[in-house]
């Protein structure tokens, strides 16, 4: 039993000692730095980071009715995306604001000029004609397409002394007929895709009232002629048929307005072309005669006629005779008797 509890006694005293060791051994150890917060500070930097996107801005004020210079716009990083913003500056280059822009400003679709004036080309203008069914070949004309303009003029006793029907305008391009329209947005179907087929089917629905036809605009004063003293007819011909009638085979007809003659010693004048000459005017004698003298002779006897031809009052100074002689004097698309 003695002996028993001297072992048990010499085991206690060694585990002691170990313990002993082992404490001396973590004391004679440095002290580990206590552990960073890291996690925080990252997650506060994630937080403070704010997104920025690529847009398109005006490097300085841009004018409104003014093509956009290259140097006039940029791209810029910043914390918003409006909408219908520009992420390229190709996209707007050339483009026309529709009013001033100031320096730093994002470009947006909403603000550049848009839909059928921007088919229309230097020189010429949209101009709307009244369409039906016979004008516009069976409504079969399409936006794009190229008609020829005829024109037929019933005779009235005044401007025109003969029915006539003729070319009026050769291969204008038609912006616009009905509710078609080269600006036009396609249709799409429930799966997002466009299908023109339809598109025309929805158009044609509705029966046409207007043609939208791309004029240079020195041939305007004939077509608004035209249609008001006559009718037109459009008829479709061929894209790739550029075949145009010879201006020189007949004379110019001349100009509603007349410039003033030049000074002496100053060259003679040009004739007029583009806005002068649609400026200048075009009257319908001379858009149905062509502008002659002797076509102006024509017309004046025709007036005549008609003028002998209608009634008179039955009064004491109609009916007596008139001593003396006529001369009839012409001026422009007007004639006047002179007695004397």
């Amino acid at each position: 039993m003695i002996h028993l509890t001297k072992i048990v006694a010499a085991i206690l005293v060694l585990l002691a000692i170990a313990l002993g060791g082992y404490a001396w051994v973590l004391s004679r150890q440095p002290a580990k730095a206590p552990p960073v917060a890291t996690a925080p500070a990252a997650a506060a930097s994630s937080t403070a980071r704010v997104p920025t996107f690529a847009v398109v801005v005006a490097a300085k004020p841009v004018a409104a009715g003014q093509a956009i210079p290259a140097d006039a716009v940029r791209v810029a990083q910043l914390p918003i995306n409006p909408a219908g913003a520009f992420t390229e500056t190709a996209a707007v280059v050339g483009r026309v604001p529709v009013f001033d822009i100031g320096e730093g400003t994002p470009l947006l679709e909403g603000q550049l000029a848009s839909g059928l004036a921007m088919r229309v080309e230097e020189g010429e203008r949209a101009v709307a004609v009244k369409a039906d069914e016979v004008m516009g070949v069976g409504n079969k004309v399409q936006p794009g397409d190229f008609v020829d303009v005829f024109v037929m003029l019933k005779s009235d006793g005044k401007d025109i002394d003969r029915t006539q029907a003729r070319l009026l305008l050769s291969r204008k391009r038609v912006l616009a007929f009905g509710t078609a329209s080269l600006d036009g947005l396609p249709s799409r179907n429930p799966e997002g895709r466009s299908n023109p087929q339809q598109q025309q089917q929805q158009q044609r629905a509705e029966a046409a009232r207007t043609a939208v036809l791309a004029v240079p605009v020195a041939e305007i004063n004939r077509l608004t002629l035209g249609e008001s003293a006559g009718r037109l007819l459009l008829a479709l011909r061929n894209p790739l048929d550029t075949a145009l009638p010879d201006p020189a085979l007949l004379a110019e007809l001349p100009p509603a307005l007349q410039p003033p003659a030049p000074r002496r010693g100053e060259p003679a004048r040009a004739p007029l072309e583009g806005l002068d000459s649609a400026q200048a005017g075009l009257t319908a004698v001379d858009l149905a005669t062509g502008g002659g003298a002797a076509a102006r002779r024509l017309v004046a006897d025709a007036r005549a006629s008609a003028a002998a031809a209608a009634p008179r009052p039955a009064t004491a100074a109609a009916a007596a005779p008139r001593a003396g002689m006529e001369v009839e004097m012409i001026r422009g698309d007007r004639s006047e008797t002179i007695r004397y």
